[in-house]
């Protein structure tokens, strides 16, 4: 389902709407590396749209493809609340994705194949088997030399990259013992399991990371 476009989306959000601060941090910084990776992409696909922050503030500067959010039906109001305050012609409401229950969905309004895919902040949140389900779905539904990219903190060669992440992991494992900050080798040979070669390392700011991954074959 489509939404007309209202134009500005960079005022600052209804007191009103539930707030991720998560969702705020860098959005300006990805949007610069998003322009050009997906200057050539028809139809994204947003695994774990959280509460719809990112996609209001996307797909406006996107114009030229379609932003489909998705997430766990929990999470589907708060998205909806999201978009009717902010719509765009181009941006399309979640579709229901559990993964651990289902495959990637597919709008019967947009049944445009997803040349794209993007996720924010999930790698670190969800468990280690449902990364590998996620990689696994990329890898499946990508076509060749369509985009996997991926946002939020890396370790590298085992290591925490900064004092705060270390003290972030720590917390993110006392909430839930199946998340944690991933090393980043350890996301690049999952992906290279699945066809997906990484092709970009974009170092955002507070010692996040941006992952460009490649299909490379079928």
């Amino acid at each position: 389902m489509q939404r007309s476009n209202l134009g500005n989306t960079d005022v600052e959000p209804r007191e009103t709407l539930p707030f991720s601060q998560a969702c705020e941090n860098n959005k300006e910084a990805i949007l610069v590396v998003l322009k050009t990776v997906l200057a050539s992409s028809a139809h994204v696909l947003e695994v774990g749209s959280g509460t719809g922050q990112h996609s209001v503030y996307f797909a406006p500067h996107l114009p030229h493809l379609q932003w489909q959010t998705s997430d766990l039906d929990s999470n589907h109001t708060t998205i909806r609340a999201w978009h009717n305050a902010y719509p765009s012609t181009n941006l399309s409401l979640p579709l229901s994705l559990d993964l651990a229950k289902s495959d990637f969905p597919v709008s019967v309004s947009q049944p445009l194949p997803y040349d794209a895919i993007f996720t924010a902040n999930t790698l670190h949140i969800i468990t280690w088997p449902l990364v590998e389900r996620l990689f696994a779905l990329a890898g499946d539904t990508l076509p060749l030399c369509g985009k996997l990219i991926v946002y939020g903190p890396f370790n590298e060669k085992g290591r925490y990259t900064s004092d705060s992440n270390a003290q972030f992991d720590q917390l993110l494992q006392q909430r839930n013992a199946g998340s944690a900050i991933r090393d980043k080798e350890a996301v690049i040979a999952l992906a290279d399991s699945h066809y997906l070669t990484l092709i970009a390392t974009h170092a955002m700011p507070a010692n996040n990371q941006l992952l460009v991954f490649e299909k490379v074959a079928t």
